[in-house]
């Protein structure tokens, strides 16, 4: 019997190898595809401005990298002890606004360049929802628990977020004309919305996308809501899914959007990362220095077989002593 609904899901032409460059944008979900990709050891540049959920934000944050935007101090604001920039996530917030500015600076300069070069660009919505800053009359990207009545609480129109990506797709193809745009819509749930509001949010980012030419749509959303469907494959929360769904998911990734050519390798890498983290119980035995050596051997034969390869922290892990 099947207890699954078939889901069909083209591939990804041309698909994803191993000297492909990918650009993630997006919601928290591009941070587990990303964690993935580069366990896999492919070449990866995430979020340049942090977890972001809007497709008016995530524009604004491609923009930047394209335009190789440089922010002053006076793009930041002040609030609980912090510098804080409206168009970032947190982590680039710090108490000193010089470090603020050269975490913000330094990913934008590092990002246009990889872009340049990149092969695709992944994009991952969360919600139509946006707050707009009554006073500065902008959408944010994240309000820094900053007082409600700061804002307005908005869910973008089908057509506002469809103008808004062709703009993005445009200016995409102008700065870099071979580049391959991807879209996923998020499984999280966006709860604090209300049930109903995040099925009508989901909707329009979904309708959004479909009308877009000349990109792809890979399923996360309905992998999870309508595959998996089943809160034991979601954390305690009710609202992220877990690491069985992510890995479902990614299990259909490989098999879609990854060149199979890749495989022999990608389990190579599984190897290494398991290695990596396993933990001896002596480190002075022989066998644990065994272990190492093996798994140095192995480093050094996959990258004369791949040179492209980046391995320089796993050679450092696994050197034994008497190398060092």
């Amino acid at each position: 019997m099947n207890f699954q609904l078939d889901i069909t899901i083209p591939f990804l032409e041309p698909r994803i190898h191993h000297q492909s460059k990918i650009v993630l944008l997006g919601s928290c979900f591009t941070e587990h595809m990303t964690r993935f990709l580069s366990r896999a050891k492919f070449q990866t540049a995430q979020n340049s401005h942090g977890i972001i959920f809007n497709p008016l934000s995530v524009c604004k944050s491609l923009s930047d990298i394209i335009e190789k935007k440089v922010y002053n101090e006076d793009d930041l604001f002040y609030l609980h002890e912090y510098w804080h920039s409206w168009y970032h996530h947190s982590d680039f917030s710090d108490m000193n606004k010089v470090v603020a500015l050269k975490k913000i600076n330094d990913v934008i300069a590092d990002q246009h360049h990889f872009l340049q070069q990149a092969d695709y660009v992944f994009i991952t919505l969360g919600s139509a929802f946006a707050y707009r800053h009554i006073e500065l009359d902008t959408f944010v990207s994240n309000n820094h628990r900053a007082p409600a009545q700061w804002f307005e609480k908005t869910l973008l129109d089908i057509e506002l977020i469809r103008n808004e990506l062709e703009a993005m797709q445009h200016q995409l193809k102008q700065f870099n004309p071979n580049i391959k745009l991807v879209f996923t819509v998020s499984p999280v749930r966006h709860s604090r919305d209300g049930v109903i509001e995040n099925n009508r949010s989901k909707a329009r980012l979904l309708e959004a996308i479909h009308s877009l030419q000349n990109v792809y749509y890979f399923p996360a959303y309905e992998l999870v809501i309508d595959v998996l469907r089943d809160y034991r494959f979601y954390d305690l929360d009710m609202v992220h899914p877990n690491y069985q769904a992510t890995a479902f998911v990614w299990e259909k990734f490989i098999e879609h959007c990854i060149d199979p050519g890749c495989l022999p390798m990608m389990k190579k890498m599984e190897q290494l990362y398991k290695a990596m983290h396993h933990i001896s119980k002596d480190t002075r035995s022989l066998a644990h220095q065994k272990f190492l050596h093996e798994h140095f051997e192995l480093c050094k034969l996959l990258i004369d077989e791949y040179p492209y390869l980046e391995l320089e922290e796993e050679m450092k892990v696994f050197k034994p002593k008497s190398l060092s």
